[in-house]
């Protein structure tokens, strides 16, 4: 499978000195391949690049950049072709990442510090083969909307190489491995374009099924199994032959509620992605609720949790209780005491959506103005925010003129788009004068 070979293979350095090797596997990387070599550059002492089939500039590219290029026949099985890259490496420790992956120039440096820091101490080196830090998924605009940990650094020790032919995981216990949020690895492979590759999620739905037939009651391939089933289903391809949103609906909440093996981090989202499609489907409460309870019990005052069960005591009714946690969360947002992994440390502005769903079923009209002002601000495309800011707006005596001037600092009164959202806002919300006057902006805007 490996078609190239070098002269002579550097030797592994000695313990007390780092040399970094960089790996990664890729097939049409092309438009990422500059920016995945070009962030190790100043830190790695050799780059290593296993093609595995790119029709593409992709390895000439790589070759230009001064990379390792080796060939590496695709067999369906990603831990295959990562074993076979971290053969071709010398140096004592390696950063695997994707060519979808890379580190700001500040915490490259930072990752390098932790490793040397760990190479140079025997208790440590012996101890932690392996280093976890988060990862940061971005959308196509670049700001992140999810946050998860992965392991990209490790010792290059002969025990340490992947299993599994998806989502593959490095043969090592959870023990003995370090982690950090010294540094954070950026990742553009879930955004929303990517999500649009069906055939990407295709592929993984297959080698999935393949390997649970082969392991039945593995809840991790199951999870796995559901976010490509979600992939596949965000992505509005569905071939007819399978309803992928409600099998990942079925794997998340099996996985959840299971008391058997499972990484830690896997439970938590299939816990997370159960509570939310069960309430996206419009489930009882009650079901909602049992699994609300049941993420609690197994990590209590989880800040992710507690606002999923404040949406389901809203819908149960409980509004005082429900505006408690919700306070709560909003006290520890302003104190920074929310784990950045959590959902709504990276929005914020969900908890506030449901503070404006909450106070305008309870009348507060304060709370309604206070709370949209900020969610709108933030993203303004929220209609459904948007309709309760203008009713509670003129239930609080201000005219069409005040409310006009108050959207102007959220909305381009200019942009043809924008006025069409107010007006398509108003009109939901019964505000018809408004809804006309707005149209009738936006079709001036549009004749002009």
């Amino acid at each position: 499978m490996g078609k190239k070979s070098l002269k002579k293979r550097n030797p592994v350095p000695p313990k007390q000195t780092i040399q970094l090797s960089q790996c990664m596997i890729v097939k049409n990387e092309e438009k990422n391949i500059g920016k995945a070599l070009g962030w190790a550059k100043g830190i790695a002492f050799e780059q290593i690049v296993v093609d595995t089939g790119s029709t593409d500039r992709t390895v000439e590219l790589a070759e230009q950049m001064g990379a390792k290029v080796y060939h590496f026949e695709w067999i369906n099985d990603f831990s295959a072709a990562k074993n076979y890259a971290i053969g071709q490496a010398t140096g004592n420790w390696i950063a695997f990442l994707d060519a979808d992956e890379y580190l700001s120039p500040e915490d490259a440096k930072k990752m390098l510090a932790l490793v040397k820091k760990i190479q140079s101490e025997p208790m440590l080196r012996a101890q932690y083969p392996a280093i976890m830090s988060p990862i940061v998924q971005l959308n196509d605009q670049g700001k992140p909307f999810g946050i998860d940990e992965q392991i990209r650094v490790y010792r290059n020790i002969p025990s340490l190489r992947y299993i599994g032919r998806i989502h593959e995981m490095l043969s090592l216990d959870f023990k003995n491995i370090r982690y950090t949020d010294d540094f954070s690895i950026m990742h553009t492979g879930y955004a929303k374009s990517v999500y649009t590759e069906s055939l990407k999620a295709d592929r993984n739905i297959a080698i999935l099924r393949e390997e649970l037939a082969e392991r039945p009651d593995d809840l991790n391939l199951k999870v796995y199994l559901a976010d490509a089933l979600d992939a596949k289903a965000k992505s509005g391809e569905q071939d007819g032959s399978i309803d992928a949103d409600a099998e990942a609906e079925a794997l998340y909440s099996e996985a959840a509620y299971s008391d058997g093996q499972i990484y830690t981090q896997l439970r938590r989202r299939a816990l997370l992605l159960a509570m939310d499609k069960k309430l996206m489907t419009g489930k009882p409460v009650s079901e909602c609720e049992r699994m609300c309870l049941r993420a609690l019990s197994l990590f209590p005052g989880d800040p992710d949790y507690e606002y999923y069960h404040a949406r389901v005591l809203r819908k149960m009714g409980d509004h005082g209780t429900a505006w408690s946690i919700l306070r709560n969360c909003e006290t520890k947002l302003i104190k920074g005491s929310i784990d950045k992994k959590a959902l709504i440390a990276v929005k914020p502005w969900l908890v506030f959506i449901e503070m404006v769903l909450l106070a305008d079923e309870s009348g507060d009209v304060e709370s309604v103005v206070k709370y949209a002002t900020m969610v709108l601000m933030e993203n303004k495309t929220q209609q459904d925010i948007l309709s309760p800011y203008i009713a509670t707006m003129f239930r609080s005596g201000n005219t069409e003129e005040d409310i006009t001037a108050i959207l102007a600092k959220i909305y381009n009164m200019s942009d043809p788009q924008d006025v069409l959202f107010v007006a398509h806002a108003a009109k939901k919300c019964g505000a018809i004068d408004l809804a006309r006057t707005m149209a009738r902006l936006a079709g001036s805007l549009i004749n002009v």
